[in-house]
């Protein structure tokens, strides 16, 4: 470790702190929103928050899709294991060794050190996609053509979130919803996490606050419609 954890380890939890979740609406993009429709011209689709992968809502013109999110939602919110279970297929996929249907779901999400629940309260926060099977990709990054490599690249999840150098701990700078990659793997344990990305000008080298930073291959919930029933086909993470 090239500089002092004390030093520095207060700046990047207050950092992750002062990150809070995406808002739920914005005030103003609704009404530019009803203007727009007033005129004839089609919305853009709502930003929860600003930066390339910001999460957005791409879902609400997919017939069934809001009435099927807002029960999602309220399933998760509400830990209620058999509403969950009541929107998912009975195939869903859950992992990429064959783990697959309602009842291995039901397990999972009940079992005593599952932190399923918390993932499900992340994603549903992380915005809405449509997908070319015509069905919804949560979180909304996913469905996005996101460069570099699977395994180590990361999308910073916040606004204005510092990256710090790794000799003085000052900030080189501020990022929202982008891509870094990871520089030396995955440390779950430590407060923050040694990145890399490029900018126009240079490739920069530094530390982003663990919390801050999510796998672009972690958990996502993939549904569609059958026979004008919705439900979650996929419930996964890895590559």
């Amino acid at each position: 470790m090239r500089f002092g954890i004390v030093a520095i380890a207060a700046v990047l939890l207050l950092g992750a702190c002062s990150q809070e979740d995406a808002p739920s609406d914005k005030v103003e993009q609704a009404a530019t929103d009803i203007v727009e429709a007033a005129q004839g011209e089609e919305p853009e689709p709502p930003k929860l928050a600003e930066g390339p992968y910001a999460p957005q809502d791409e879902c609400g013109d997919l017939k069934g899709a809001d009435d099927f999110r807002e029960k999602l939602a309220a399933a998760v919110e509400a830990r209620d294991l058999d509403g969950f279970i009541a929107l998912a297929a009975s195939d869903i996929k859950l992992d990429f060794g064959g783990g697959a249907g309602t009842e291995e779901l039901r397990a999972r999400l009940s079992a005593e050190d599952s932190t399923l629940w918390d993932e499900l309260d992340r994603l549903v926060a992380l915005g809405c996609a449509t997908n070319s099977q015509g069905g919804i990709t949560i979180p909304w990054y996913f469905a996005q053509d996101v460069p570099g490599d699977p395994g180590k690249t990361m999308i910073v999840t916040g606004e204005q979130v510092p990256v710090l150098s790794p000799d003085t701990g000052e900030t080189l700078k501020r990022l929202s919803w982008e891509a870094v990659a990871l520089a030396d793997g995955w440390h779950p344990d430590a407060p923050f996490q040694h990145v890399t990305f490029a900018t126009k000008d240079e490739t920069i080298d530094g530390y982003i606050a663990t919390p801050m930073l999510r796998s672009v291959i972690d958990y996502r919930l993939i549904a569609s419609s059958r026979n004008g029933k919705w439900s979650i086909t996929s419930f996964i993470a890895g590559d």
